[in-house]
Order: structure tokens, then sequence, then C-alpha cells
């Protein structure tokens, strides 16, 4: 088992920065790759960014440039700086993280963009 607590949300005006943390515990060998997920209220939960073991990155569309996911596999955390925030990017963030043949995920972190 895999246990995901993420940190680092919460109210943030627009155009400014946060930066998510994701701490991982438990089975945490053999985590390939981890990420960020965001679920706007009435919305489906979106993949924002994720990063591999070897540290290759995907990112959606909306947020290349302006976020950026790494992680630190020897304290086993994810982070995500997130720049440039809008108001339509306010979710419940999700960090999720797959260790073969299982996926899991944190418990949600609010972070609310201020117009």
């Amino acid at each position: 088992q895999v246990q995901l607590v993420e940190s680092g949300g919460g109210l943030v005006q627009a155009g400014g920065s946060l930066r998510l943390s994701c701490a991982a515990s438990g089975s945490t060998f053999s985590i390939n790759d981890m990420g960020w997920y965001r679920q706007a209220p009435g919305k489906q939960r979106d993949m924002v960014a994720v990063i591999s073991i070897g540290g290759s990155t995907n990112y959606a569309d909306s947020v290349k440039g302006r976020f950026a996911i790494s992680r630190d596999n020897a304290k086993n955390t994810g982070y995500l700086p997130m720049n440039s925030r809008t108001p339509e990017e306010t979710a419940v963030y999700y960090c999720g993280a797959l260790r073969p043949p299982d996926f899991y995920w944190g418990q949600g972190i609010q972070v609310t963009v201020s117009s």
C-alpha cells in the first residue's frame, strides 16, 4: 500500500503562485509515475502534470509553461509549483502515484484562485 498526502493548497489571487507537495509513504519502492490531477465542481478529474521515475514529464496543454512538476525520489515527495493562476483553475487537486499494478490517490487538497 502507498499513502499520499498533499499539502500547500489554499487561497491565491489570480496571477499568483502556489506550490503543492505530495508526500508518499508505505510501500514507496517501485513507484513509477507520480502526477497531479484536478477536479473542479461538476467536472471530471483531469490530468494536470505527470512525471516518471526517470524525470520525463507530461503536461496538460493549459498549464504548459506555467507549472513545473518535479520529484525527489530520495524523499518520496512530488512537487507542483503553479504560476500565473486563473480563477478557472479553482479545484480540488489530487496527487496520484502508479506502483504497478496499482494506482493510488491522495485525499485531495482545495486550491481556490480568487479574481
